[in-house]
């Protein structure tokens, strides 16, 4: 009984060697031999895409930072006493504004929020939904445009405009991916917010405008295309 048990032991660590020297010896040697070259196999780092993706949240988080300053606040008094709230962009450095004119009707008293003080813009120009507004001002924050043309379905994007609470304007920031776009251009994203998030910017991560938020008859947020808005300010 002794010797069986014995010889087990024996076979057991006879193959435990056997095995750490075919890993570490036989194995490295044969496999840098021609006959094994065309079938080895190349280790690739697993940590690539943690790292892309760590980059790309870095390149969202300093693109937030660029813009926060370009967003103003809109608050408007309709001639029945009703308020619209929303956001704007600066889009010159010389202070005008692109907005929605949605958030602008006629007779009413607007005021933006800009840079902890409050401003009354001048109206500069209204066409179909976009409005431009002019404040005073030099070398403001502004950002850059983006290409209607290099958009793609899947592309990752984020929103920024301005909420309102009882205690003052803030910034608000939500992100998402572009899901399609439609006959007319207009960017639809699987991002939802409420109506205070009329004309809050859409931009790419890396901070440049891709277009102007709205909603649709559906009640559903879209964004109006930067090829429309670069049109809107002759760019």
């Amino acid at each position: 009984m002794l010797k069986n048990i014995f010889r087990i032991i024996i076979f057991f660590i006879i193959g435990i060697v056997g095995g750490i020297f075919a890993d570490q010896i036989l194995w490295p040697y044969f496999i840098e031999k021609p006959l094994f070259s065309e079938y080895r196999l190349e280790q690739r780092p697993v940590y690539v895409t943690e790292q892309i993706f760590i980059q790309e949240n870095d390149s969202l988080q300093d693109s937030i930072e660029k813009v926060n300053r370009a967003i103003v606040g809109i608050r408007t008094e309709t001639k029945t006493k009703k308020i619209l709230e929303g956001s704007g962009l600066i889009v010159t450095s010389d202070g005008l504004v692109i907005t929605l004119a949605d958030l602008l009707p006629k007779d009413s008293k607007t005021t933006l929020f800009f840079d902890n003080k409050t401003i009354t813009p001048k109206i500069i120009q209204i066409r179909e939904n976009l409005a431009l507004l002019r404040i005073e001002g030099e070398n403001l924050s502004t950002v850059g445009f983006g290409d209607f043309n290099k958009l793609r379905i899947g592309q990752r994007v984020f929103l920024m405009g301005t909420s309102f609470s009882e205690s003052g304007p803030y910034k608000t920031v939500n992100e998402g991916i572009i899901k399609y776009f439609d006959q007319d251009h207009t960017i639809h994203t699987n991002i939802f917010e409420n109506e205070n998030f009329e004309g809050s910017t859409l931009f790419d991560v890396q901070g440049n405008i891709l277009g102007l938020n709205t909603f649709n008859k559906e009640g559903k947020m879209v964004a109006i295309p930067i090829s429309k808005i670069k049109e809107f300010l002759g760019f």
